[in-house]
């Protein structure tokens, strides 16, 4: 009798899962406290949504099922990472739909935690963006308004705001691509910037990142593929024409760049399974991330660039299997 045992990473066994999503959410807190300092009452108010809509998902796909997941954690990152992308005046029924759909499109259809191909998270978000552009693409200023709502929270479903805060800030992407003006650098990383509630606070989402690191939670190879790649691309770009196109730091900081190489990019569901792999994975994000920020017709592709990745997934574990030994 042969047995053939490949070597590691192994998948985690269902006691890993809930530990697993836990730090994640855990390291999330840096930057839904940063978007409570900036953008107030309504960064709480749109992760509670996202959270509760995927929560509620994720029960109603499991009401015929003995075990439930629920406990696990899995719904409430999910929801938590969808709000950190939303922007702060975005309606709540809109944020509740987007919850919704991340967990019932994003990950119950394809039979739950563990056999979705894309990020339920990413999802969700390329749903709203899809349904609401206009909304979705609108931002709120940061102005230190702790109790104060924003742009159409209270929309009522389908109907247009009334008494609305209409102030809108551009976000240093948008600046750059439309305007080509750059953003300090120090406002990128402490994050007085419009933007999504969570990618606008650089010092936040590195806090995060190093503690997933320090628990060994998320796998290092793939947000340092992610960051060397895009350096590498806008460095020649910058080098090129520096009146337009965006240095290393910029890219580095701005846009959904921290957000998405640290928390959404490493989703061990949806990543690669060797090191080759996240390698691979990893530049391919960072390669696309620039190219449709530059090039594209959208400041930002972040999202794009995980879920195009997340669909070559498969065929990256078929081009670097794991060693097998025989005995």
């Amino acid at each position: 009798m042969e047995l053939e045992i490949s070597t590691t990473p192994y998948l985690r066994s269902p006691e890993d899962t809930p530990w697993l999503m836990y730090q994640v959410i855990f390291s999330t807190l840096p930057a839904i406290g940063a978007a409570y300092y900036f953008f107030g009452l309504a960064a709480l108010a749109i992760t509670a949504t996202c959270v509760m809509a995927c929560l509620i998902t994720e029960r109603l796909f499991q009401n015929q099922q003995e075990n439930s997941t629920l406990a696990d954690g899995s719904a409430i990152i999910t929801g938590i990472l969808l709000a950190l992308t939303l922007p702060p005046g975005f309606p709540l029924w809109m944020a509740f739909l987007g919850g919704v759909f991340a967990v019932g499109v994003g990950k119950s259809i394809w039979g739950g935690l563990g056999q979705n191909i894309f990020n339920p998270s990413l999802v969700g978000r390329a749903f709203l963006q899809a349904a609401f552009p206009t909304a979705i693409t609108t931002w709120s200023p940061p102005d230190g308004r702790y109790f104060a709502w924003r742009g159409t929270n209270l929309a009522l479903p389908f109907l247009q705001g009334q008494n609305i805060d209409t102030v809108t800030e551009a976000t240093p992407l948008a600046l750059l691509k439309f305007q080509h003006q750059h953003t300090d650098f120090w406002r990128l990383l402490w994050g007085n910037t419009g933007g999504s509630l969570g990618e606008t606070c650089g010092i936040a989402l590195i806090l995060g990142g190093l503690y997933l690191l320090w628990k060994n939670a998320i796998n290092w190879r793939i947000p340092l593929s992610i960051f060397l790649t895009a350096s590498i691309f806008s460095e020649g770009l910058y080098l090129w024409n520096p009146a337009i196109y965006p240095s290393p730091i910029f890219t580095l900081l701005s846009g959904g760049m921290l957000l998405g190489a640290i928390f959404m990019a490493t989703d061990p569901v949806t990543s690669p399974l060797t090191p080759k792999g996240c390698w691979i994975f990893g530049a391919g994000i960072g390669f696309l991330v620039v190219l449709i920020r530059v090039f594209g017709g959208l400041p930002e592709g972040m999202m794009y660039a995980i879920l195009l990745m997340n669909g070559v997934t498969p065929l990256i574990n078929r081009w670097t299997p794991s060693r097998v030994y025989g005995t």
